[in-house]
C-alpha cells in the first residue's frame, strides 16, 4: 500500500468551479421556467376574466341603453296621452332636448380640453431645464 498513489480528493466535496456555475445556471433555468409556467397559467385564467368582464359590462351598456329608450317612449307616450296631443311633437320636444343636453356636454368637454394637463409637472420640468441652462453657463465660465 505504501506504493499505491493516493487520487486527489477535494476535502470539503466541492466539485469545482465550473461544476457548480453550470449547476446554479441550470437552477436558475429550471426556477425561470417554472415561473414562466406558472406566469402563463394565471394570464390565461386572467385573459379569461378579463373577458367575461368586458362582455358583462358591454352587455350591461346595451340593456340600459335599451331600458333608457324604452322609458323614452314610455314617458312620450304617457305625456301624449296625459295631453291629448300627438306623440309625434312630444318625441320632437324629447329629441330636442336631448340634443341640447348633448351640446351642453360637448362644449363642457371642449372647455375641459383647453386646460392643460400636468400643469405643474410641465412647470417642474420648466425649472429643471432653466436650471441646467444656467449650469451649462456656469460650467463654460469655469473653464
Amino acid at each position: 500500500m505504501a506504493g499505491d498513489t493516493m487520487r486527489f480528493r477535494n476535502p470539503a466535496g466541492h466539485a469545482g468551479l465550473l461544476h457548480n456555475l453550470l449547476a446554479l445556471v441550470n437552477d436558475l433555468a429550471g426556477f425561470l421556467e417554472s415561473r414562466i409556467g406558472l406566469f402563463a397559467k394565471e394570464s390565461k385564467t386572467a385573459l379569461v376574466q378579463v373577458l367575461v368582464l368586458v362582455a358583462c359590462l358591454a352587455a350591461a351598456a346595451v340593456l340600459a341603453l335599451f331600458g333608457y329608450i324604452f322609458l323614452i317612449a314610455s314617458a312620450i307616450a304617457g305625456v301624449a296621452h296625459a295631453l291629448h296631443t300627438s306623440w309625434i311633437w312630444i318625441t320632437l320636444a324629447a329629441a330636442g332636448l336631448h340634443f341640447i343636453l348633448a351640446l351642453v356636454f360637448l362644449l363642457v368637454a371642449r372647455r375641459r380640453m383647453k386646460k392643460s394637463m400636468f400643469g405643474a409637472t410641465a412647470a417642474e420640468l420648466k425649472k429643471d431645464r432653466e436650471w441646467l441652462k444656467t449650469l451649462d453657463k456656469k460650467n463654460l465660465s469655469t473653464n
